[in-house]
């Protein structure tokens, strides 16, 4: 978080908020082996904004599910 943002205070309060907020999950049973996490928006634009970079950071890393091996597709609604 902190290439997303310039206070560390602020970047480790941020980075807690999308464990403790809503999200979907919803794995692809079309074949693509893919898992949908969809992290519900935060309180404030800005917020929102460096969750989303988070997010594209963590897509990019392509992290399997440990059992099966599906990537996690993070994203923002």
């Amino acid at each position: 978080m902190r290439k997303h943002l310039t206070h560390e205070a602020e970047a480790r309060a941020l980075i807690r908020e999308p464990f403790v907020s809503s999200a979907d999950l919803e794995p692809d049973h079309g074949g693509a082996g893919t898992v949908s996490i969809r992290i519900h928006r935060m309180a404030s634009p800005v917020h929102d904004r460096a969750i989303a970079l988070l997010l594209e950071d963590l897509t990019a890393a392509k992290f399997r599910h440990p059992e099966t091996g599906h990537i996690f597709i993070y994203q923002l609604i």
